[in-house]
């Protein structure tokens, strides 16, 4: 067995620092496990990190090129709304091609790895060419996802996206919406072919993009088709395929649901597919308090998207009643208006208590630490959302690492009680210096090895895109 040993003066195993630590890994598989962590240690007992070190987080929900038109739908009109935006977005897509994704994807995966998330769980609808004419291999465009996650170094859940439908009312898919479209058996071989690629840091789930744009029996038929297919010897854990959806993000949502469905969109999700902890209910910003309840009893996922959700002005989460429940929750940058876990985490935070007008209101007496709790439940969200086998250092799972930089002047004089805290709530300078992914660094001293060539390479797409070319 080929074992490397490293020592930290805190480790974050087990949901909270543990001191002195030192991680066994075994580095004989495809990739690095943790065979131990043992507190106690002395210092000579491994290559020794920075003074903090924590569990990689996992980025929840991504639409990887949205990230290269950030900041093109900020002027206003009469009456913008997430509608508007879409617009916006769909004439944009409609310009990427499979290279461009690639590198979009590969400059995207850079930054989140440099912001402290090591797993990405991709939720892919950009399929076909803009007319929905399929590729010459219809995986094109979702090969070239696999490949910007490889180049990056970040671990990928890949989630094809099933949309066949314009509405709830089945409306056909508009001509900007055509690249998108799959029929069940289409999207299933799709699965079947992703699925024979995967590896110890990429798998692969299924997004159903929404219910107005996947009909009910269509919904059925592929959670069936999934359920049937053969185990993957390299995933992770086969019996938990991930499942995502869009769901209640807005209002006019909810009530185009109502009126064709007779039931809120939570409501009638609950009521009709097998929800439970392989999951993951993207936005579910507008809830009932008996939905919040109930989806909180299934042990599926939130996928909350706080900077996104703000930028679209989609509304807040019920996150007091949703924590007090029991309710797991993981946190996603989405469209890529900011690619940072302390935002994402931040304005979790902030948005409660604009609402609410108090403070720490994610705290609870059991766990009093604001940021420790929204850390430590967005850590086990988001690996129960990419399908296990992540967010801790404990043994058995991958090694995906991110050290502090204990030299930042933000972390004086700070002990481990306040360390999280300090980190998410008090400055915006990244404390994010070394990231490991599978045992592998990526990051090293705030840079990635290959990021001048990516960077240079993104420049290039986005700028021919933005001339419409």
């Amino acid at each position: 067995m080929d074992v490397s040993r490293y020592f930290s003066e805190h480790v974050w195993v087990n949901s909270g620092f543990a001191a002195d630590v030192t991680l066994q890994v075994d580095r004989g598989g495809a990739a690095g496990h943790v065979l131990s962590a043992d507190a106690g240690s002395t210092r000579d007992a491994g290559e020794t990190l920075g003074r903090y070190v924590v569990p990689g987080m996992t980025n929840l929900h991504s639409h990887a090129f949205q990230r290269a038109m950030a900041g093109l739908a900020e002027r206003g009109g009469n009456d913008d709304t997430f509608w508007s935006w879409r617009e916006v977005m769909y004439a944009f897509a409609g310009r990427v091609g499979p290279d461009d994704l690639r590198a979009i994807a590969t400059q995207l995966y850079i930054e989140m790895l440099k912001a402290g998330y090591t797993q990405v769980c991709e939720f892919h609808y950009l399929h076909h060419q803009p007319d929905g004419t399929p590729y010459a291999d219809p995986a094109e465009m979702s090969l070239a996802l696999v490949d910007a996650a490889r180049d990056a170094g970040i671990g990928l859940t890949l989630l094809p996206a099933l949309y066949m439908t314009g509405g709830f009312d089945g409306r056909p898919l508009s001509e900007r919406q055509r690249r998108f479209g799959h029929d069940v058996d289409g999207f299933l071989r799709l699965i079947e072919r992703l699925r024979a690629l995967e590896s110890a840091t990429f798998n692969v789930g299924i997004a159903l993009h929404s219910l107005r744009a996947v009909p009910a029996d269509a919904m059925r038929a592929v959670l069936e088709g999934i359920s049937g297919m053969p185990a993957s010897a390299a995933s992770r854990e086969a019996a938990q395929m991930p499942v995502h959806i869009h769901v209640a993000e807005q209002i006019g949502e909810v009530q185009d649901c109502l009126a064709l469905r007779n039931a809120r969109p939570v409501e009638w999700l609950l009521d009709h597919a097998p929800v439970d902890s392989r999951w993951c209910l993207v936005h579910a910003t507008h809830m009932t308090d008996a939905e919040t309840r109930q989806l909180a009893a299934t042990g599926a996922v939130a996928g909350l998207c706080p900077t996104t959700e703000a930028n679209l002005g989609d509304g807040l989460f019920p996150l007091k009643a949703y924590l007090d429940a029991g309710g797991a929750i993981g946190i996603g940058s989405d469209s890529h208006i900011s690619v940072s876990v302390v935002e994402e985490l931040r304005w979790l935070e902030y948005g409660q208590r604009l609402v609410t007008k108090h403070r720490n209101v994610s705290a609870s007496s059991r766990s009093p630490s604001t940021g420790e709790t929204l850390f430590r439940r967005a850590l086990a969200g988001g690996a129960s959302a990419a399908g296990g086998g992540l967010g801790d250092l404990r043994p058995g799972a991958r090694l995906d690492l991110v050290v502090l930089d204990d030299h930042a002047p933000l972390l004086a004089g700070r002990a481990p009680p306040n360390v999280i805290d300090t980190w998410l709530f008090a400055g915006n300078a990244s404390l994010v210096r070394d990231v490991m992914v599978a045992g592998e660094w990526h990051i090293r001293a705030f840079r990635h090895r290959d990021e001048e060539r990516i960077s240079a390479r993104y420049r290039a797409v986005v700028e021919r895109l933005a001339q419409g070319s």
